[in-house]
This record gives structure tokens, C-alpha cells and sequence, in this order.
């Protein structure tokens, strides 16, 4: 053998491939772990040494699965030849040839035989060899039949007499065979003269191993208990068995035992005898058993039935009442639980979200101003926003409104559809510091003409060509304090912020909460500091207040564009749009004109001859004359499109301002709008949230609750005013509305029962006269039926132009509403000189005046060594004779005290009245 391949050396050795790679590498030899690798003669000497025990192991098992096969054919080729018709002639043959064979074999073989088998017998039970062997007799008739026989005889008279049964089987099985194989006589014959038969009697070990094998067959024995059924008559009914009583009226522990009682009932223990007895206990128990105790027996059950009744009747009651108590709990937290959950729909004002949180809106605003969002009482949140604050409060939030909001949610549109579009630039700043005079020399135009008062009371929207031929979208915003909402919607919709602050001024409030909503909405600032061309100008000054406000300029090293201009004459305005233009480079803007448009409402009013107009900002998409617009609570046909200037256009694609017409109702500022293709969804969409608005109204209006009766009456005076708001556009309206509001103060509250945008109407009067409101119009006029029916009514209607006389003169209002303060006020004082006694008038009090005047009509107080003795009126002031008005400082009078004699020598009067101070707010 020159080689050996290592998976043939393994399979021959029975170890795995790791432990001979293992042994090798012990006694130097370095092979791989692969089992197609071929190993020398050295190498697998040396691996035959080392795993011979393996080896010899391997070959035992060889050898017994050997023996195993052979004696599965030998019992196979038994049970062929016990159902062919050829055992009987085996018999006759055994008779016949037995004496030839046994005769010589019986001396040596018997030995033999016997030492073998007593092995077999210590190994197996004795019952299963016995029968082992007496099947196995007639199965080697054939060959052995001396030597078999020999064995069988002392088996069963020597080990152990055994039942009659077993012997019986194979004699009963015999005479059947024969009479079944009569006809195959000559069958054993050839069986005879087969050679491999010879070789039985040289492994008498092949016995033994029969007998172990065959003695699986051994619970085939109990095969007797088959019998039973066979003897009973055919009766498929199943009886009960019962076991008998040791002795007469003895229980047994089976009968007193329910379980055993039962088991004993279970089919396999049922029996003839036991099934026949079944009724003799219970007459003997019927005999023992008198009728005093039999009376006795049944009164206890009684009892115990009718108690168990009880028990459970009241149990059930017991357990109903538990369930009644678990479910009220349940009822209760789950209430509890609702009651924290906010039903809201997105874009809830400020207001709204405290009074359904029960909470001030003052607390509410020193929320938002804690994590840096500056709102008002009528701004209104986003869905993140509201989340915040109500957490904060305690409570969660649930959207009512998110299928219909799920309108909004837009595909994000691909990179190759985007085209660039032109930049959205909002101008804010502090009232009077030039932002409209900007846009005014930027459009060549007077827009500051137009303006009430000369400040601007609207956000407008102008799209401008510029000197380098780029367009640009310009929105201008209000400076005013109370058009807080109004930047914060043109900070929301813009790309870049122009802060305008005046170089003759200074970082004022509204400049500082400009750069706060810019900054809130991410957008890049170009700060334009204006009316530099005046003598008193300080551009250095606003750029130090700039830089404590964190915004810092470039020209200081910060990173925010700022450039000087003068807005009147024009320097530097060219300059200023190209920073603004390269910020917009920067910024990359695009977006996909080839869509239905969407954008955002800047502001909305209500024409005489047009009907509702918005202006609208479209952010995305195209917008065409024809289209389903959706806004809001409101929808419509685009009837008609408007430039800045009243020009009509059909088509409107992305950063271009419009003034569309066709809505049925007036939006609210900052609405998102969209085109929507099928004109029935539109209004479905508007009708759900227009009766979705109408719940939001109700859960947070604020009911009167005791805790609210209370403090009004703890204040005492406690007025309401209720007001009805009118103007001509919503921005105004929202913005006039939130300033009204904040005047509320404890004694009075300020109620905006109904705002609108439009002229006054006959029925914002009727609304008036049942809630005793004041009307208040700011730019509109009352319609000719509507002043006719205020006349009628006596319903007060006050009209403004600029939105601060109408916040003063309201203040005004309420201050007059307000009771007047009292306060006391010393008028003088005088000194008692001397006291005089008359009868029949009391006692008289000589003073002389040392500061003041004392008065007729005067309280006075005595005071006596610093304390006050006695408070009341004068009884009669005269000077010399005659009675007298006034007394002066430095003049003698007498005078003495209703109900007060005890006047003393030394003692001080001091004269005192009360005045009405009118309060402000």
C-alpha cells in the first residue's frame, strides 16, 4: 500500500478527522485538515497503533449487526415458513428422523447447550426464555431438532413450572398447521439437505441471540387477557365496576374516595364479577342505615343545599357590585384621561388653547417667550407648537382635522422637474424707519399716499424688475406693535429678511422681535440701515445695538450683509438689491412650475363690487383663470387673477404675488391654499373643516365657573365690554382684535363677540343690540340700513382709520368704565388752647389754625399725644359771634365735636375729606 487517502483511513478506524489530523501532528506529522489528502504507510501505522481499540470497537459492532441481520432472516424465514402448509410434515419428519440425529449428539451436545443457555436464561426473564424456547422448537425442526428439544425439556422442568396456556398456543398452533399443510408433505425434505443448516450447531451463540431477540415478542403474552371478551356474552354496554366490601357494611376507601369511586367506574377495570356485584353494596349499606339517620342524612343536605344557595346568591351579588365598582373606576380614569387630551384642530389661536387648558393666556405667552417664540393672544399655532405648550401644561394633543390636512401633504418633486425661480424678500422693521419708502423707490411708486396716518396698516406683496433685470418678491410688513402676526406670516413665507432700521434712531422693539421671527424661520437677514443722508445719523451706533442683539455685521467681522442707504434720495438702493440677490444666488432657488400651485394667503377682504379678494403667494406649481382653488374653510373658481398694480393675468407660476377673486368667503391670513383638479372635493374639503371650526369654537369657549363667580365678586365692580370687530382686510382685523384684547384687565374684560372683514351690516348691528356690544369699524363705513338701524336701536358705531386711536380710545372707554379711586386728603389741622363748658351745648374748643384750612363740612379726628381718641363731624365752626365757612391757618376759631365732649387742653384737630381719582388701565 504505497498511499491511503485520509477519509478511507478515518471511516476504517471510526475516529473523526480533527482527532487523526491530531494524533498525526503529536508524533510529527504535519498534514492538512483535508480528507481527500493522502497519507504514507508511516502515517497510518502510526494511526492504526494509536486507535486500535477504535478499530476492534468498530469491528465488535460489525460482528453483532452482523448476527442482528442474520437472525432478522432466520425469524423472517420462521414466520414464512409458520404461515406456509409445512410444518406438519416437519413434525413427522422430527418423529421419524429425531432417533437417527439425537442418538449420537445427545451426550456432547447437551452440555454444551446448557452452558450456553444459562447465560441467556440470568439475562432474560424466565417466563419470556421459557417461552422463548417453545416457540422457537418448532422453528428449528428442521435442522437441530435433538439438540433443540434437549434444551426446551430442561428449561421448563428445571427452571420453573410455568401456565399451561403457553404450551398450549404452540399445540394449538400445530394441529392447525397440519391440517392446513397435509397437502405439502415432501416441503421438509429439501429444507433437510440445505448446507448452510449444518452450520448451526458451531455458534451455539446464534441461540442465545434468538432468544434475546425473540423476547420482544414477549408482550405478546398478555394476549390472554383477549380471552375475557371472548368468554362474556356479546354485550356492548359498558358496566360500572365496584369492589366488593371486605366485610358486611364495610365502606371501602374506593367507595368513600369520589376519585377512586371514579376510577373504579373506568373501563379498564371493569370485570364480570365485579360488573354482576354491583347492587350488593348498596343493599347492605340500605340495611345498616335506620330511618333516624337516613332523616338525618337528608336534613343535613338540606342544610347544606340551602345554605350553598345563600352563599351563592349572595356571592354573585357580591361579585356584581365589584364589577359595578371596577367599571365606575374604570369610567373615572378614562375620564379623567379624556380630560387631559385637547381636541383641536391645527393652526388654534393662543386664546383658544388656554381657555381649553384652563389656563391664563399670559401663562401661555411666558411659555412660547421661554423657548424664544414670540406670539400674540389671536396668533395662531402650528401643530408642533401646540404639542409643546400642551405638554407643558399637562396635557396631549389630538388632531380632529388630519384627514383633511393629509390634502396638503405634497410629492416631493424630482430633481429634473425643478427650474429656479425668483427670490421672496419681506422688509421689516420698527414702524417709521422707511421700509414702505424702500419699496417705494425700489416700484417707483407712493404707496405711503395711500396710508392712513402715513404708516402701513397692511402686509403687501410686489413683484419688482430690477436694474439687473432679475425679479424679486417683495412683501412689506407693518411696524406697528400690533401687527406682531403680520411679520411673523412674511417671516414664515419668505427666503430673505431685510431688516430697515434708522440711523437717526435706534434698535427699537419691533426692530429686535423682527430679527426674532426672522431668525425663528432660518432665513438670512440683510440689515439696510436708512436715513444715513440726515445730520444726526449714527450708522455705528445701530451697528454696536445690532451686535448686543447678536446679529453681527460684516463690516465688524460678522457673517450679515448690511449696507447705508437713504430710502428718500435713493443712495445705495442698487447696492442693497445686489447683496439681496446674491444671497438668493446662494440660496439656489427652484421649484416644479409643471403642477397644480399651492402657496400661502397674505391677506383677504371683501369688495363692494368684486366680493371676496385675497392676496395670494404662490410657492410652487402654476395657477390659471378656471382652477379649483381650496383655501381654508373656503374654496372656489379662480374667476379672475390681479397683478399689484390691477392688471389682469391667466397664468401665475412660482414667487408671484396675486389677487385672486372667486372664494366664498374671506380666508385668515397665513392659510395654506392649493388647486385641486375636481371642483365637489374642494367644497367637501371646506364644508369639514368649516363644521370642524364651528366644534373648535365650542370646546374652547370658556363657561362661567364658580371659581370665575368668585373673583368677580371679590373684585366687586366687575364689566364686561363686548365688542364687534369690523375692518377691510383680516390682517387688520386679527391685529386690532389682539391689541383690544390685551387691555383686559381684572375688573374689565374685553370680549371680541363677532370679527369680520366687509362693511358693517344690518346684522353685526341686530348682534349688537342683543349682546350689548359696541361696534367698532377700522377703514370700513356702516351700510345706509345698517346706520338707519343703529339710530333705531341706539347701538353705539365707532369708526377708526389708524389702528392706534382706536386701541387708545377704547382704552379710554374702559377706563371711564372703570369705578373711581377715593382717597382721603388732609384739608388742616388745629391746635385746642383752651376749652370752654356750656351747658346744654357741650363742650366748645378754642383752636388756632396751624396748617390749612378746616371747613365746615369737614370729618375730623381728635388726637391726643399721637393717637387717634375720637373720628366724627364738626358740630358748629364759628369765629368771635358768627358762624364760618372756612377757618385759615393763622386765624382763632371755636368749634366743637357731634357726640364728643372729652376735649383736652393740648389736644390736635385735624380736619380731613375724601376725593374721587379717576384710574387708568
Amino acid at each position: 500500500m504505497s498511499s491511503v487517502r485520509l477519509s478511507k483511513a478515518t471511516k476504517e478506524l471510526n475516529i473523526s478527522l480533527d482527532r487523526a489530523v491530531e494524533e498525526l501532528a503529536k508524533h510529527g506529522h504535519e498534514i492538512p485538515n483535508n480528507r481527500n489528502h493522502k497519507i504514507t504507510n508511516d502515517q497510518y501505522e502510526v494511526l492504526m497503533t494509536a486507535f486500535a481499540d477504535d478499530l476492534a470497537r468498530k469491528k465488535r459492532s460489525e460482528e453483532v449487526s452482523q448476527q442482528v441481520k442474520e437472525e432478522k432472516e432466520i425469524l423472517r424465514g420462521t414466520k414464512d415458513t409458520a404461515a406456509a402448509p409445512a410444518p406438519a410434515p416437519v413434525e413427522e419428519a422430527r418423529d421419524v428422523e429425531a432417533p437417527k440425529e439425537v442418538a449420537p449428539e445427545k451426550p456432547a451436545p447437551a452440555p454444551e447447550e446448557v452452558h450456553a443457555a444459562a447465560p441467556t436464561v440470568e439475562a432474560a426473564p424466565e417466563v419470556e426464555a421459557t417461552k422463548e424456547i417453545e416457540v422457537e422448537a418448532p422453528k428449528e425442526s428442521t435442522t437441530d431438532v435433538g439438540g433443540i428439544k434437549v434444551m426446551g425439556k430442561i428449561d421448563l422442568d428445571a427452571q420453573k413450572q410455568k401456565k399451561k396456556e403457553a404450551p398450549a398456543k404452540p399445540k394449538k398452533v400445530a394441529p392447525t398447521k397440519k391440517s392446513s399443510g397435509s397437502g405439502a408433505h415432501n416441503a421438509p425434505k429439501p429444507v433437510e439437505q440445505v448446507p448452510v443448516k449444518e452450520e448451526a450447531p458451531k455458534t451455539p451463540q446464534d441461540q442465545e441471540i434468538k432468544t434475546k431477540y425473540v423476547k420482544i415478542d414477549g408482550p405478546k403474552f398478555t394476549g390472554q387477557k383477549i380471552e375475557l371478551p371472548v368468554e362474556k356474552p356479546k354485550d356492548n354496554k359498558k358496566k360500572r365496576t365496584r369492589i366488593k366490601k371486605q366485610g358486611p357494611g364495610a365502606a371501602t376507601p374506593a367507595q368513600n374516595d369520589p376519585k377512586k369511586r371514579n376510577d373504579a367506574r373506568a373501563p379498564q377495570k371493569k370485570g364480570p364479577v365485579a360488573g354482576r356485584g354491583r347492587k350488593q353494596p348498596v343493599v347492605a349499606a340500605k340495611q345498616e342505615l335506620t330511618d333516624e339517620q337516613i332523616q338525618k342524612q337528608i336534613k343535613e343536605t338540606l342544610e347544606k343545599l340551602t345554605s350553598g344557595k345563600k352563599n351563592k346568591g349572595a356571592k354573585i351579588r357580591r361579585d356584581k357590585r365589584a364589577e359595578r365598582r371596577e367599571r365606575d373606576e374604570l369610567a373615572d380614569i378614562q375620564a379623567a384621561e379624556d380630560s387631559k387630551v385637547l381636541q383641536v384642530t391645527e393652526f388654534v389661536t393662543v386664546t383658544e388653547l388656554a381657555n381649553m387648558m384652563d389656563a391664563s393666556v399670559n401663562e401661555v405667552i411666558g411659555s412660547l417667550m421661554g423657548v424664544g417664540v414670540m406670539v400674540t393672544m389671536n396668533q395662531r399655532l402650528d401643530a408642533e407648537m401646540l404639542e409643546m405648550v400642551a405638554e407643558e401644561f399637562g396635557f396631549s394633543v389630538n388632531f380632529v382635522d388630519e384627514e383633511v390636512t393629509e390634502t396638503f401633504l405634497e410629492e416631493k418633486d424630482k430633481e429634473e422637474d425643478l427650474k429656479p425661480r425668483s427670490p421672496i424678500v419681506t422688509v421689516m422693521g420698527h414702524v417709521d424707519h422707511g421700509k414702505t419708502s424702500l419699496l417705494d423707490y425700489v416700484r417707483k411708486a407712493n404707496v405711503i399716499a395711500g396710508e392712513a396716518g402715513g404708516i402701513t396698516q397692511h402686509i403687501g406683496a410686489y413683484s419688482v424688475k430690477v436694474h439687473t433685470g432679475q425679479t424679486i418678491t417683495f412683501l412689506d410688513t407693518p411696524g406697528h406693535e400690533a401687527f406682531t402676526a403680520m411679520r411673523a406670516r412674511g417671516a414664515q413665507v419668505t427666503d430673505i429678511a431685510i431688516i430697515v432700521v434708522a440711523a437717526d434712531d435706534a434698535v427699537m422693539p419691533q426692530t429686535k422681535e423682527a430679527i426674532s421671527h426672522a431668525q425663528a424661520a432660518g432665513v438670512p437677514i440683510v440689515i439696510a440701515i436708512n436715513k444715513v443722508d440726515r445730520e444726526v445719523a449714527n450708522p455705528n451706533k445701530i451697528k454696536e445695538q445690532l451686535a448686543q442683539e447678536n446679529v453681527l455685521v460684516e463690516d465688524w467681522g460678522g457673517n450679515v450683509q448690511c449696507q447705508e442707504i437713504s430710502a428718500k434720495t435713493g443712495l445705495n438702493i442698487e447696492e442693497l438689491l445686489d447683496k439681496v440677490i446674491l444671497e438668493a444666488e446662494m440660496l439656489d432657488l427652484k421649484a416644479n412650475p409643471n403642477k397644480n400651485a399651492s402657496g400661502t394667503i397674505v391677506e383677504a377682504s371683501l369688495d363692494k363690487g368684486r366680493g371676496y379678494m385675497c392676496t395670494a403667494l404662490i410657492q410652487s406649481g402654476t395657477m390659471k383663470v378656471g382652477d379649483y382653488v381650496l383655501a381654508g374653510q373656503y374654496s372656489g373658481k379662480v374667476k379672475a387673477m390681479l397683478d399689484e398694480r390691477g392688471n389682469r393675468i391667466k397664468v401665475a407660476g412660482p414667487s408671484t404675488p396675486v389677487n385672486l377673486l372667486g372664494l366664498d368667503g374671506a380666508p385668515t391670513s397665513g392659510d395654506r391654499f392649493i388647486i385641486m383638479d375636481d371642483e365637489r372635493e374642494a367644497k367637501q374639503i371646506a364644508q369639514k373643516r368649516l363644521q370642524l371650526q364651528r366644534e373648535q369654537s365650542v370646546r374652547s369657549q370658556k363657561q362661567m365657573t364658580l371659581e370665575e363667580i368668585g373673583r368677580r365678586l371679590k373684585v366687586g365692580d366687575f364689566q364686561e365690554l363686548n365688542i364687534i370687530l369690523k375692518g377691510d382686510v383680516d390682517g387688520s382685523v386679527e391685529a386690532l382684535s389682539d391689541s383690544l384684547q390685551k387691555l383686559t384687565t381684572e375688573e374689565i374684560q374685553v370680549n371680541i363677540i363677532h370679527k369680520g372683514v366687509g362693511q358693517i351690516s344690518e346684522s353685526d348691528v341686530l348682534l349688537a343690540t342683543a349682546s350689548q356690544a359696541i361696534v367698532v369699524g377700522f377703514q370700513v363705513r356702516p351700510s345706509a340700513q345698517a346706520r338707519k338701524l343703529a339710530e333705531k336701536e341706539e347701538v353705539e358705531i365707532r369708526m377708526y382709520s389708524i389702528i392706534y386711536d382706536a386701541i387708545n380710545e377704547v382704552r379710554d372707554a374702559m377706563e371711564g368704565m372703570l369705578s373711581a379711586e377715593v382717597k382721603e386728603e388732609i384739608k388742616g389741622t388745629a391746635e385746642i388752647r383752651e376749652t370752654f363748658k356750656i351747658s346744654k351745648v357741650g363742650t366748645i374748643a378754642g383752636c388756632m389754625v396751624t396748617d390749612g384750612v378746616i371747613e365746615r363740612n369737614n370729618d375730623v379726628r381728635i388726637i391726643r399725644d399721637g393717637v387717634v381718641v375720637y373720628t366724627g363731624k364738626l358740630g358748629s365752626l364759628k369765629r368771635f359771634k358768627d358762624d364760618a365757612k372756612e377757618v385759615r391757618q393763622g386765624f382763632e376759631c371755636g368749634l366743637n365735636i357731634e357726640k364728643f365732649n372729652d376735649i383736652k387742653v393740648g389736644d390736635i384737630v385735624e380736619a380731613f375729606g375724601f376725593t374721587e381719582v379717576k384710574r387708568t388701565l
